[in-house]
């Protein structure tokens, strides 16, 4: 009986142990405060998003709304919106036309602009918006149907076609000027937290195929012997353009880029990475790390499409080099959850291996974040790794990290916090704070919830109950349970998310009677 009972003591205390444990790496694996969470949302063919073209303007809208609402509840706090697929729009403030993936037919409006509504929705959800464009694909294919004041049709003398595809030609430099121009059309006329870039530059090398830019290369060699080396300073030029740009009109909107995952093979170069994949350097003619090493963006989101067992290109040794080459800005590994369940390796059929990968960047310091590909996929074959994201991950809410070569100054903390007990919730408001040494007050705010007897620390996220990104002065808290106290703290954020101090703390006891 003793010897029974010493062995379920010891079973109990052993479980006990376990669970705390467990509990432990729970909280630990979701509980990163400043972290980018992100999920591109591509409009080219309807990957994401509409579903299909021609839908009405309430459908797109209701459909955006609900992808919005699912990402939020997956702890996702940035949405990479494509808003230029080909020298099209998913905006009204544009000089080209209207993106057929939107109506069914270029050129046509869609009754709202679907660039502020998601700005809007996404803010109100504590979610950046970032605009993704394309900045070198002016058609999917030359059978497109383009319409009469297309920019292939205006300057045809401004594209080559590749692969079937027409392509602005980067070493003319009215093109250049013409894409900064586009981009600032957005930067200037809209509320957006970034501008991000894909991997599609110079055009992936397709066999048998040939680039006709020769003319354009004896037109402007720029100094340049080399036809390779030119075409990487033409993109150079364009992305130190448009770093000087944005910053000039907005210095609090994000410049990011999301290369191929392999600047260099270490075979071909000492401070490549130890990988035998295709390169951005030599195929795209993308000197990718150049441009975090001369501080031309604010992120680099590398699309680290592969398994920790690729054999090739190993997960841990690409995230590790981007880690290493990041010269003081941001990394932001690009996730592939559309590949989960995939018969291209049978490390994708392993459910842990997308939320290692999340846990294993996350062992690095000098990773701030994640962004998944594409948004479907987080609903369609890897909802498993969404609920992940959502139950464990990223279970509580997430800032943006800051970005202090841009701003560091935090706001001042909100004014006259009070908290009053209604029949359907405690009603909390509260004064804009005064301006900070920069001028700003506030361009958003984040509410924190303590049970009575626990300590008023604004460090860890698990007690916060809403991040907006919009300039609102009062919230109502419905899931306060009657009998009990509460304490509550406000906090305000700049465009950057830089956090204030703390606002005083109110407290209130819920006594409502039902």
């Amino acid at each position: 009986m003793y010897k029974l009972t010493f062995i379920t003591i010891i079973f109990l205390f052993l479980r006990m142990t376990a669970a705390g444990q467990a509990a432990n790496l729970s909280e630990t694996n979701s509980s990163n405060k400043r972290e980018f969470r992100g999920v591109w949302v591509a409009t080219v063919t309807n990957i994401d998003w509409p579903s299909r073209p021609g839908l009405t303007m309430d459908q797109q809208k209701q459909e955006l709304i609900g992808i919005l609402d699912r990402h939020k509840s997956q702890g996702i706090n940035a949405i990479m919106l494509q808003v230029r697929p080909a020298a099209d729009a998913f905006y009204a403030k544009s000089r080209e036309p209207w993106s057929q993936w939107l109506t069914g037919k270029q050129g046509v409006e869609p009754g709202y602009d679907p660039l502020a509504f998601a700005i809007k929705e996404a803010h109100s959800r504590g979610m950046e918006l970032h605009a993704w464009f394309n900045p070198y694909r002016a058609s999917m294919n030359m059978t497109s149907a383009l319409t009469s004041d297309h920019i292939t049709k205006k300057h045809p003398e401004w594209f080559f076609t590749y692969a079937n595809k027409r392509q602005f030609d980067p070493g003319i430099p009215e093109v250049r000027n013409y894409i900064v121009q586009v981009i600032l059309d957005v930067v200037k006329q809209y509320d957006i937290d970034g501008v991000h870039f894909d991997d599609y530059f110079y055009p992936y090398p397709v066999a048998g195929q040939k680039m006709n830019d020769t003319e354009t290369f004896s037109k402007y060699p720029n100094d340049f012997t080399d036809i390779k080396d030119w075409r990487r300073n033409n993109v150079d030029l364009l992305i130190k353009m448009l770093d000087d740009s944005i910053h000039h009109y907005k210095k609090y909107v994000k410049f990011g880029i999301s290369p191929r995952a392999i600047w260099k093979n270490r075979s071909r170069d000492p401070e490549g990475s130890n990988t035998f994949g295709g390169e951005a350097y030599f195929e795209n003619y993308a000197d990718t790390r150049k441009w975090a090493k001369e501080g031309w963006v604010d992120y680099m989101n590398p699309q680290i499409y592969f398994t920790f067992s690729r054999k090739a290109a190993p997960f841990a040794t690409l995230s590790d080099w981007w880690a290493n080459n990041a010269y003081g800005r941001h990394v932001y590994i690009g996730l592939g959850p559309y590949l989960v369940n995939s018969r291209a390796e049978a490390a994708w059929r392993v459910p842990a291996e997308m939320p290692n990968q999340v846990r294993y960047i996350r062992e690095n310091n000098r990773i701030q974040g994640s962004v998944f590909f594409s948004s479907k996929s987080l609903s369609t074959v890897a909802r498993a790794v969404a609920d992940s994201l959502k139950n464990n991950l990223f279970r509580y809410p997430a800032l943006p990290p800051q970005m202090p070569w841009l701003d560091e100054i935090a706001p001042n903390p909100p004014q006259a916090l009070t908290a009053e007990v209604l029949r359907d919730g405690v009603h909390l408001k509260w004064a804009k704070p005064l301006p900070a040494s920069d001028g700003e007050t506030a361009s958003g705010f984040v509410i924190y919830r303590f049970a009575e007897g626990e300590k008023i620390s604004t460090l860890s996220p698990r007690n916060i109950l809403k991040i907006s990104f919009e300039d609102y002065l009062s919230f109502i808290d419905t899931t306060a349970e009657n009998g009990k106290r509460y304490s509550y703290v406000v906090t305000a954020l700049d465009r950057l998310k830089n956090e204030s101090e703390d606002s005083k703390v109110v407290g209130v006891e819920i006594t409502t009677t039902k």
